[in-house]
């Protein structure tokens, strides 16, 4: 009896032990979408301005929808799934530091949603992302008489230098764009760690994935109402604004 009980509790000891296999559901389907989306959103914008012929309406349309996701994503942080909240993953500098110097040792342990450093990507590209939309939306082009939908709202001047904002947010998000995928490479090529696929699939494998730290679900149904009202309420914004006529810009 004695031998049979100390064989069945080092039996359990191992299977605890062991290590947890298959995948398990970290991101939920909402900040995939958003993710994806916002890549579509920024690129279309970008070829809209460069590309020969009049896109500007596109490019206007790129704008909401930057716009509403964005703020959408922000919204999540705060009532989204586990790893999307803000409250998980935004560190201070001093836990910063001392991810980015574990990783430059080669001991930075895998995390289920964003790492620290990777978290203050996440927030720069997102203030980056909204002051490029919010800009568009009051700036205006006078040499060929294009205004953005709030430029009645403000200033000849106000909408002249916001203009200028809008063009030099748009150079700096590209460096931060360009140093957010190589980051990625970075990690694919030197750590063997895929993070592209789980921004596909939502899911990590469980090795990486503390016990109890993976997601339900996606709570999808909240997200589309908080997209609804911010379309609502960004059209009718829109709508009510005084139109921006050339005599008012010169």
């Amino acid at each position: 009896m004695t031998t049979s009980s100390n064989t069945t509790s080092g039996t359990e000891a191992n299977n605890t032990a062991a290590p947890q296999t298959g995948q398990v559901l970290v991101w939920d389907l909402w900040v995939r979408v958003t993710h994806w989306l916002l890549v579509l959103t920024v690129a279309g914008a970008w070829a809209t301005r460069k590309l020969p012929g009049d896109w500007f309406q596109l490019h206007t349309w790129l704008g909401y929808c930057t716009f509403v996701l964005v703020v959408a994503r922000l919204a999540w942080g705060f009532v989204g799934t586990r790893h999307a909240r803000f409250s998980q993953f935004v560190r201070g500098p001093g836990t910063i530091w001392r991810y980015v110097a574990s990783l430059l040792a080669g001991r930075a342990a895998p995390t289920a949603g964003h790492n620290p450093l990777g978290a203050l990507s996440v927030l720069v590209l997102l203030g980056l992302l909204l002051g490029q939309a919010c800009t568009g939306l009051f700036s205006s082009d006078a040499d060929v008489f294009e205004y953005g939908p709030l430029a009645g709202y403000v200033a000849t001047a106000t909408s002249r230098a916001v203009t200028g904002w809008h063009e030099e947010i748009a150079e700096i998000m590209l460096v931060f764009i360009g140093l957010h995928v190589l980051v990625v490479l970075a990690h694919l090529l030197l750590k063997r760690e895929n993070l592209i696929r789980p921004m596909l699939t939502g899911r990590k494998s469980a090795d990486q994935v503390a016990a109890g730290e993976g997601i339900a679900g996606s709570r999808l149904w909240l997200a589309l109402i908080i997209v609804a009202l911010l379309g609502v309420a960004l059209a009718w914004v829109v709508r009510s604004a005084p139109v921006a006529e050339p005599s008012y810009l010169f």
